[in-house]
């Protein structure tokens, strides 16, 4: 298992590397073929502003795509009743019609209904040591 993850990280940090090489030749590149057209300092100052922009677009990005992992971490972590008032909220009438198919389900196995009630008010007594 240790080799496994010291391979994986060798094989990161070479992508890494390899990554940054890329980058640095490609904003060259970009550098030189400016120069033909501009001054030097203008390409300079355009390719600088160039990296920027895509650096800034990604960050974007990266942020909004890990805030809306954290909102689905939040939703799975709450209990029924804010999972069916999200339901409610954001599809009502899908959550309408949830509700009508389980009170329809209850009205006719009332037991059911008393298991399902039984469930979510017991307390948890943890782990019984057994002697």
């Amino acid at each position: 298992m240790a080799r496994d993850l010291v391979r994986k990280a060798v094989a990161a940090s070479i992508a890494a590397g390899a990554a940054l090489v890329a980058i640095l030749a490609l904003g060259a590149t970009i550098f030189y073929a400016l120069q033909l057209v501009v001054v030097p300092l203008a390409a300079a100052a355009i390719t600088f502003l160039l990296f920027a922009v895509i650096a800034l677009a990604v960050a974007l990005i990266f942020v909004a795509r890990g805030d809306a992992q954290d909102e689905d971490e939040d939703e799975d972590s709450a209990g029924l009743g804010h999972r069916a008032y999200t339901l409610f909220r954001q599809r009502p009438i899908l959550g309408t019609v949830a509700a009508l198919a389980g009170g329809w389900i209850f009205l006719r196995n009332p037991a059911l209904a008393t298991m399902v009630a039984a469930a979510f008010t017991e307390k948890s007594h943890g782990r019984r040591r057994s002697r």
